[in-house]
């Protein structure tokens, strides 16, 4: 049995529904397709589908099967591109993950442009605001903000993200404008965070010299959105990434406190696989996004 064969005929399979729409797809003949997949369930030891009259059903050893032998067809199809030196148009699908608000207001609004450019390519973005195991879940490229820690992941900075503090004006008129960190201490301070507990905030350009401020939060938000909406109403001190309130402290809706004791900017990475190096569509989404902000950063101003 040629496995990988066999493996690209089963997503087939799967992704027309039925066996004789997969032996139409390839083209092969029924028998073949029918033969490939019994063939797998009998190496792995294990049913993968579930034939019914009208469709096909994925059992759970065979939804894990599909899953990873479409990143493995996937890779196969980069290594095929690298080594024939086709490297002028990236093909596939490109799966990205990023913060969700980054991703819905900074990098979705350039994917028309980008799928424009790249006609052969399409992309699936996850906006989630945890670290994603880019194996366990197909993730191409990630996005993180902050120091990466050691790991075997391969890392190309994009961009610099500026946390700054504001409160509106009415706040500020009632409780008096903060000078230092530790004034924070008798201050409504509006914390991002899943789970309530106790918050950090670092201040100071030098990490070295700085400072560190621990708040209980008068209110915790899992949503940057919501927190900013609740600043806008006075509900306290929140700490934002500069480009989320450009409109809001350029309107007067909310004033920008502690300037000269902001950390220094944070750095964006993008993260991919050491097996990916050669991929031509990370490699041109890379490239993209560095053009679109060189110049003109919408992370750090």
């Amino acid at each position: 049995m040629d496995q990988l064969a066999a493996m690209a005929t089963f997503v087939r399979a799967v992704d027309a529904g039925s066996l004789s729409a997969a032996a139409r797809a390839l083209p092969s003949s029924l028998t073949s397709v029918s033969r490939q997949i019994s063939a797998l369930e009998q190496h792995f030891g294990t049913r993968l589908l579930v034939r019914t009259t009208r469709q096909l059903a994925l059992t759970e050893d065979g939804r894990i099967l599909y899953e990873r032998a479409k990143s493995i067809l996937d890779e196969v199809r980069e290594i095929e591109e690298a080594l024939a030196g086709n490297r002028l148009e990236p093909t596939g699908r490109l799966r990205v993950s990023a913060p969700t608000l980054m991703g819905r207001l900074l990098i979705a609004p350039l994917l028309g442009d980008f799928l424009r450019a790249h006609p052969s390519l399409a992309v699936d973005l996850l906006l989630v605001d945890r670290t994603v195991d880019l194996i366990e879940e197909d993730v191409h490229l990630a996005l993180r903000v902050g120091r990466v820690p050691d790991s075997q992941l391969l890392m190309r900075k994009l961009a610099e993200v500026q946390m700054i503090h504001c409160a509106s004006p009415d706040y500020l008129a009632h409780r008096g404008e903060p000078k230092i960190p530790s004034d924070l201490a008798q201050h409504d301070c509006l914390v991002f965070s899943d789970a309530p507990g106790v918050a950090t905030w670092r201040f100071g350009r030098d990490a070295k010299n700085g400072s560190r401020i621990r708040l209980s939060g008068r209110l915790w938000v899992n949503s940057l959105d919501a927190l900013v909406t609740a600043a806008e109403a006075g509900a306290g001190v929140v700490r934002v990434p500069s480009w989320q309130v450009e409109r809001q402290l350029a309107e007067g809706r909310l004033r920008r406190l502690l300037r000269e004791h902001e950390p220094a900017p944070a750095p964006l990475h993008a993260l991919y696989q050491p097996s990916r190096l050669g991929s031509a569509k990370i490699r041109a989404f890379i490239d993209f996004l560095i053009e679109r902000w060189r110049g003109s950063d919408p992370l750090s101003r």
